[in-house]
């Protein structure tokens, strides 16, 4: 893995379609960048990593925690509603102040993206592992789409950990490697990126530089 550079504090905007230089039809995921302010810094020397930590969008102070607003105040900073801490390499490192924008990314470049998926509440074993569920006939009765035995006999006399089962599905932190930049809208800030990526519409994602590919 080459030199690793920051990230970008985005929000999924949703999905449309461009067309391409050869004219064939791309679906991508419009991703809305705002400029993010390098807020503190990461020191080896200090900390035993280097990386900076970016926020964006405004909020006002009265919103925020106590340590939270004292953390801003001591840095003289317009708060920002959202943080994110990217690791960099020391060549890498970004002044405190500094801003990036959508620009910091390059069209035809590989990216990784990282979002919340969306939630979906309490699901069966059929939606959530892909069960094939009970026969339709044979005596089953009522339960067609329930997940079946879920434990041996008297030896081992339980059910084991992790073992697939109705329950929460969804609101887990995703990360979609090697999505390509199709295009790029400097002037309003948007990263038009080949494909889905993981969240709502208007969920916060955050994108970097892949890092399984090379620079």
């Amino acid at each position: 893995m080459g030199p690793m550079r920051s990230g970008l504090i985005g929000r999924k905007l949703g999905m449309t379609q461009l067309f391409n230089e050869q004219g064939a039809q791309v679906a991508v995921t419009v991703v809305q960048v705002k400029p993010c302010m390098v807020v503190s810094q990461k020191t080896v020397e200090k900390d035993g990593y280097n990386a900076v930590q970016l926020g964006t969008d405004t909020i006002s102070a009265s919103k925020l925690s106590k340590p939270m607003r004292a953390f801003f105040e001591k840095k003289q900073m317009e708060p920002s509603k959202y943080l994110r801490e990217f690791r960099v390499s020391t060549e890498n490192m970004l002044e405190v102040g500094s801003k990036i924008s959508a620009d910091h990314f390059a069209k035809g470049q590989y990216v990784d993206v990282c979002g919340i998926t969306v939630g979906k509440g309490f699901a069966g074993g059929m939606k959530r592992h892909g069960f094939a569920g009970l026969p339709a006939s044979h005596g089953v009765s009522v339960t067609h789409r329930s997940h079946g035995s879920t434990g041996n006999r008297q030896d081992p006399g339980k059910v084991f950990k992790n073992k697939k089962m109705a329950g929460h599905m969804g609101v887990d932190r995703v990360i979609i490697l090697n999505l390509v930049v199709e295009d790029i809208d400097a002037d309003q800030g948007f990263l038009y990126i080949r494909g889905s990526v993981p969240g709502p519409k208007n969920g916060i994602v955050y994108v970097r530089d892949a890092i399984k590919v090379a620079r």
